[in-house]
């Protein structure tokens, strides 16, 4: 085994706790944020992935890709589009707390749809480990009827990043990070584009408020270029579970930041404490656990 790979495995747990804590400011970012759920992603896919093409203008960078492979990152930016606009479509008709917490989903999807899309074996314990997640879930906020829509959207984001998580993973064994964000992103603004041009989207809801404007730059190049670039990265170490995994981190973040900047008590509650430490205990204890079966296969 090479000598640097806990070493650099390490190092991309650490790129990816920070990149999920910056995730979790986007819940913030998309309550502040006056305008619609597919109007805010349109700005967004659109600021970040300008942002990137002006990186690779200025460091020279070739980023050149394969038609094929070309054509199936733009195709994987409608994945990409749809999870964020449900993200805030979800927000926006429930709460930052109901929308994050339906985010932490995630894990389990991604230990039913992994297997199945890489025709590997359904791991018991990945399932174990989204039952928790789910159970977390439960505890951490207890969901009610009026906000029913939001719970339907927070879920159906957290099936399409599932889904975009395990085709990234494959991606990154061939293609660097930077380079399958900048033409995902582009795919998305694409059909985010042609959606708006279908149903007459490009109108006076379209005009931005001028604090609106530095929300959308903040999102668009902080959370959205510098987070995804480094939320793909990470993949070439760790799998598409375990980022999934780690991604159930962004609750709890965002909701100790949606009590920081909105002040409701109601958020964090007993059910918030119990849920989040099932849900850290989950995360670390995975590792752990995956760890002990590894080694008594290897005794046998």
């Amino acid at each position: 085994m090479d000598k640097n790979t806990p070493k650099a495995l390490n190092k991309n747990l650490i790129i990816l706790h920070f990149t999920v804590f910056i995730w979790g400011f986007t819940g913030i970012l998309g309550q502040l944020i006056t305008i619609s759920a597919v109007q805010l992603v349109w700005y967004r896919v659109l600021i970040a992935f300008v942002s990137l093409f002006l990186y690779f203008k200025f460091s020279k960078t070739d980023f050149k890709v394969e038609r094929k492979t070309m054509l199936k990152m733009v195709f994987t930016g409608a994945l990409v589009g749809g999870h964020w606009i449900l993200f805030f479509a979800s927000i926006k008709l429930s709460t930052v707390p109901v929308t994050l917490v339906c985010l932490s989903s995630i894990t389990l999807f991604t230990a039913i749809f992994e297997p199945l899309i890489n025709k590997s074996r359904i791991s018991k314990l990945e399932i174990m480990a989204g039952l928790l997640i789910i159970t977390g879930i439960i505890l951490i906020f207890k969901f009610e009827t009026q906000y029913t829509k939001g719970i339907i959207a927070g879920l159906a984001s957290a099936v399409c990043a599932a889904l975009f998580a395990i085709i990234n993973s494959r991606f990154v064994k061939k293609s660097e990070a930077p380079i399958i964000a900048f033409y995902e992103l582009t795919g998305a603004f694409f059909w985010i584009s042609m959606y708006l041009f279908a149903t007459n989207g490009y109108n006076q809801k379209l005009l931005l408020k001028p604090a609106d404007i530095g929300y959308l730059v903040l999102l668009g190049t902080v959370c959205t270029s510098l987070a995804y670039v480094a939320g793909v990265s990470v993949m070439r170490e760790l799998s598409a579970f375990r980022v999934a995994l780690i991604t159930n981190l962004e609750p709890v973040y965002g909701i100790i930041m949606a009590f920081i900047f909105f002040g409701d008590m109601n958020k964090m509650s007993i059910g918030f404490w119990a849920g989040s430490v099932l849900i850290l205990s989950t995360i670390f204890l995975y590792p752990v656990a995956q760890s002990q079966i590894a080694r008594r296969k290897n005794r046998g």
